[in-house]
């Protein structure tokens, strides 16, 4: 028989399941505590009966994030994960601190479909989607292994999240959960490459997520050679959905914009970029290309991004160039994970 993954039931599913057990409701609530304190076998549960405990391992698996790598910044501290799972999986994570707290960027996926041209992950491929228990397991291992609280959540690692969108929505729940890790919902952001009909399944739910759009282009011609997805949902359809999305949720949008010295980052492309988001509730993060193998692409200078941002102000439009954390590092995901698949 194969085996349930308990860490991914909710906790009323928790408790229909051993209700059909025949055990009183409680047990779940006692269960699901452990599984929220990250155990990682049942046999770690001590006010469990030791009958049960064979019991539950004869029907559920618990999700567990292995530290295969750890990697620390000697310049700020930024700590990146290579984590496994059973099935030899591998995944990358990402714990960075600012004076609010620990923030921490997680994978939704092994690997991606998407293909864009500037991104390690999908130059690997696609392996198969995470569970909702594998995400929970990324943050629960971070915060055994350092000892800290996380307090912020960002869905920007390995993967497309829109992708993966029921094991994710799933994730959002039980990790916003008040008797789970109790993360605030708007203390979580979801970066996706532009999957138009689930921007408007995710609009519809009105969690009040934080939705990070990765743009890159301030026309269709510029992204769909960057990005596949776009030849799927264009800019103004993409545009149309996050509109919406930001009306209904009340939430500005956040626009990732990876700047690439010569390819999307002359005045044009700002004044372009600057007509389409006037007046729309938004800010736009420049972020300096990571120079990925097998490509040309490199970062913009410092006085280009300036430019950039002093043309996009023109239109009332608020942009910053993202810190880079653990640059010694190499913190951006996608490039611990695809040496060790090349081994």
């Amino acid at each position: 028989m194969e085996l349930k993954d308990i860490k991914s039931l909710y906790k009323n599913e928790l408790k229909e399941e051993l209700l059909t057990m025949g055990l009183q409701g409680f047990r779940a609530y006692q269960i699901y505590k452990w599984l929220v304190g990250g155990v990682q076998s049942f046999d770690e549960m001590t006010n469990l009966s030791h009958q049960l405990r064979e019991e539950l391992k004869k029907k559920y698996y618990i999700s567990h994030a292995k530290i295969e790598r750890k990697l620390v910044s000697k310049i700020d501290g930024t700590v990146k994960y290579l984590f496994s799972f059973d099935d030899t999986t591998f995944v990358e994570a990402v714990v960075m601190s600012y004076h609010h707290g620990y923030t921490m960027c997680i994978s939704s996926q092994d690997g991606c479909k998407m293909g864009c041209t500037f991104c390690a992950t999908g130059k690997g491929g696609f392996r198969r989607n995470l569970t909702a228990s594998e995400l929970l397991s990324q943050i629960q291992s971070a915060q055994q292994d350092l000892n800290i609280r996380i307090s912020n959540i960002v869905l920007m690692g390995m993967g497309e999240p829109l992708d993966n969108y029921d094991n994710v929505l799933r994730f959002l729940r039980l990790v916003s959960d008040s008797d789970g890790l109790n993360i605030g919902i708007r203390h979580i952001s979801l970066s996706t490459c532009g999957i138009v009909d689930k921007i408007y399944e995710l609009e519809k739910e009105n969690l009040g997520i934080t939705l990070s759009v990765s743009l890159h282009a301030p026309n269709d011609e510029i992204r769909s050679k960057t990005m596949p997805v776009n030849k799927k949902w264009n800019i103004e359809e993409l545009l149309k959905a996050c509109k919406s999305y930001s009306n209904t949720t009340k939430r500005r949008i956040s626009f990732e914009y990876a700047m690439i010295e010569d390819v999307n980052d002359c005045d044009a492309c700002a004044n372009e970029l600057g007509n389409r988001l006037q007046g729309m509730l938004c800010h736009v993060n420049l972020i300096p290309v990571n120079e990925v193998k097998g490509t040309n692409y490199k970062k913009s200078k410092l006085k280009r991004q300036q430019a950039f941002i002093s043309i996009l102000a023109r239109y009332g439009i608020t942009a910053t160039v993202r810190r880079t954390l653990g640059s010694d590092i190499n913190a951006s995901c996608g490039q611990l994970a695809g040496k060790l698949q090349n081994i």
